[in-house]
């Protein structure tokens, strides 16, 4: 029998694993944005094929995490992450030998996005959610999710470094064997299957991985959540892929796009940790609701702003706070409605969803900036997807669906 003490520091050990594994493999990503110039510089494609590249990662990566669920729904969360860690160094670590589009396509939206699907948030927060008590999930989500975020903080200014250090092909090689330090948590999370998972629920547990989805597609609350999901993913990725573009077309010095990436990975640790803590205090719908009408407003005054310094790093600061800070609350309600046998899985779903927006994001900022020579039109789509998504959480019924198979 475990003591408390024993038990705290099990629970510790476990949001370690998981935060810093997201925080590695999110990091790395999300500073993916910061070499397109270089990579264009190199290869000649043009920014419109190299963006092409980062949309279909961010397909892959949500296309990965309904099957990497599923999988480690069934075996475990450890051998999952474990293959997925290795994809990721080894996809980045080859992307600036790539010359061609398809080679980035493979290199960046195949291995290196597929590899973090598959250690990535449906399977670290389904793991996390079946490791910890009920009434500590909200807030372990919250950190788990603020992990991703100090990756992103840490690693941007660290890509920069390194850049400026070993040059931009040794910077990326660096960063994929940086990753590799994520692979001691595939032991720690490797966890039982759900099956033996203390606290899942047995209804859902009794159900096939087809009977949970077609349950779950039948929910009009669980279609909107994944519906202003999607919203989330073309404005995370668009920020994720183009800011640093964004910066150069406003006339500012390079090393603001860095600094920039990184204070949104800083402020959406405060903004993931203080969502973690809202959840279960607030209803999460309004939550949503809330991030999705903050971001609206802040791209408006951030068009109709000056493009100074100080104006682009406290818009960054801004969108940090809403950067992620939806996960939690979007986690909290598969949960909710379904219980944590399925988890991993229902929430991949959602996240794919999230990431077929995020493809969006990344290739129309992209196409947009091709075609006018900036990216207003992007804003301007993102700011009406903004306020779509804070109005269609509104419905959702925030009530247990979840229901048990018939004998």
């Amino acid at each position: 029998m475990k003591t408390d003490a024993q038990k705290h520091m099990v629970w510790w050990l476990v949001l370690l694993a998981a935060a810093g594994t997201f925080a590695l493999t999110m990091g790395t990503r999300q500073t993916m944005g910061f070499f397109l110039s270089p990579l264009n510089t190199a290869t000649g494609l043009g920014v419109g094929s190299i963006s092409l590249a980062f949309a279909f990662g961010q397909l892959w990566w949500g296309l990965t995490q309904p099957f990497a669920g599923a999988v480690a729904d069934r075996i475990g969360a450890g051998r999952v992450l474990l293959a997925g860690v290795l994809l990721v160094a080894l996809g980045t670590y080859i992307t600036p030998l790539m010359t061609s589009t398809w080679g980035l396509i493979l290199a960046i939206g195949v291995l290196s996005a597929g590899g973090a699907g598959m250690a990535g948030p449906s399977v670290l927060m389904a793991a996390t959610t079946r490791l910890m008590p009920a009434e500590r999930r909200g807030m372990a989500t919250g950190i788990v999710n603020a992990g991703g975020s100090f990756g992103q903080f840490v690693m941007a200014p660290l890509a920069a470094a390194l850049t400026l250090g070993l040059g931009w092909i040794g910077a990326m090689q660096a960063l994929a064997l940086i990753v590799l330090l994520a692979l001691p948590a595939a032991w720690v999370l490797r966890g039982p299957g759900p099956a033996a998972a203390a606290g899942a629920a047995p209804t859902l547990l009794a159900l096939t991985a087809g009977a949970a989805i077609r349950q779950a597609l039948a929910n009009p609350s669980y279609l909107l959540l994944s519906a202003g999901f999607f919203v989330c993913g073309f404005h995370v990725a668009f920020l994720a892929t183009h800011l640093p573009g964004v910066v150069a077309a406003c006339g500012l010095p390079a090393p603001v796009g860095a600094w920039a990436l990184g204070i949104i990975g800083l402020f959406n640790i405060i903004g993931s940790l203080a969502m973690g803590w809202a959840v279960g205090r607030w209803r999460m719908k309004s939550l949503l609701s809330l991030v999705y009408a903050t971001r609206a407003v802040a791209v408006l005054i951030f068009l109709l702003a000056p493009k100074t310094e100080a104006v682009m790093l406290t818009f960054a600061a801004v969108m940090g706070l809403t950067f992620l800070s939806t996960v939690p609350p979007t986690v909290g309600l598969v949960a909710k409605f379904f219980g944590t046998g399925n988890m991993a899985m229902l929430f991949g779903l959602v996240m794919l969803s999230h990431q077929i927006g995020g493809f969006l994001g990344a290739w129309l900022g992209g196409r947009v900036f091709e075609a006018t020579g900036n990216y207003d039109w992007v804003w301007y789509i993102d700011i009406v997807l903004a306020v779509g998504a804070a109005l269609i959480h509104l419905p959702i019924r925030e009530a247990v669906v979840v229901r048990p198979r018939p004998a």
